[in-house]
């Protein structure tokens, strides 16, 4: 269901404070009325909570099939290249109940118990010792009660990301949810982030994307028509194409665009202040 906007905006927008600054006075020339966020390795650590969930997983194939980790690794990644050779980008591909059956498939062995206790203890593990980035809470809670519409825009199944959210304790400061199984199509389509634009129910130039991947997120997102702002929590490894940046939370310069970035939660109310009150600053 989409989201209602009929009624006045100021009557959502009491006086509120970004870093002692009071978003009230400029409230009526927003430009970035929206802000969607990416999930993971955005919102929380997933590289950690996946590495965690892996050996996690090759305790269990080890106790239980007798491999070791190279050839449980081999063997899930094969079975993902399989799947994904077959479908296309879709949301399935993330599917670990799939990718598991598929590996105990290829390799002859019982589905059952193996395929769910495989899917459980990867789910379980991963969410268990995921880490929510530092400011996060209180980032989304300041922006939610400055009257932003808040979205997710996601590669993944509904289902995990919904429980991700909710053992996070994020999934209420969002008005929706647009997973790449709701829009059947992958970042970097930019379908999907025009879903996001659709739900949010304003245009895309309205709308802020906050993710960390520079080409799935970053890059997808300018072109549907977003603004945009790269997440690089103290990272010194850019993806391929890119160039290292001068500094963090300063803009990074690749292939001739430029994209603003931060790498703390804490700063990002004051950033996204001054990208709506300086909005040229985003051209630089």
């Amino acid at each position: 269901m989409f989201i209602d906007r009929s009624a006045p905006r100021e009557q959502n927008l009491g006086v509120f404070r970004f870093l002692n600054t009071s978003l009230s006075a400029w409230k009526d020339s927003f430009m970035i009325k929206a802000i969607i966020f990416d999930i993971d390795n955005t919102l929380y650590d997933y590289d950690s909570a996946n590495a965690d969930a892996m050996k996690a997983l090759e305790k269990y194939t080890y106790d239980n099939l007798g491999w070791d980790k190279a050839e449980t690794r081999t063997r899930i990644k094969t079975a993902y290249s399989r799947i994904q050779n077959e479908i296309g980008q879709k949301a399935a591909i993330h599917n670990r109940l799939i990718r598991f059956q598929r590996v105990l498939e290829a390799n002859g062995l019982p589905l059952h118990p193996y395929a769910l206790e495989m899917h459980n203890l990867y789910w379980d593990t991963l969410i268990d010792s995921a880490r929510v980035f530092d400011g996060v809470d209180k980032a989304l809670a300041q922006l939610k009660n400055a009257g932003f519409v808040l979205g997710i825009g996601t590669n993944m199944t509904a289902d995990i990301q919904f429980q991700k959210l909710t053992r996070f304790g994020l999934l209420q400061y969002f008005d929706f949810i647009v997973s790449s199984e709701e829009a059947d199509c992958e970042k970097p389509d930019k379908n999907l982030f025009l879903k996001c634009a659709i739900k949010a129910g304003y245009d895309p130039s309205s709308c802020l994307y906050v993710g960390d991947s520079l080409i799935h997120d970053i890059v997808a997102a300018d072109d549907a028509g977003f603004q945009v702002l790269w997440f690089r929590p103290g990272k010194t490894q850019l993806e391929e194409g890119a160039a290292l940046p001068v500094d963090h939370n300063e803009y990074v310069y690749t292939g001739g665009d430029s994209y603003p970035s931060f790498s703390d939660f804490n700063l990002l109310p004051s950033i996204i202040e001054k990208l709506i009150s300086d909005p040229q600053e985003s051209d630089q």
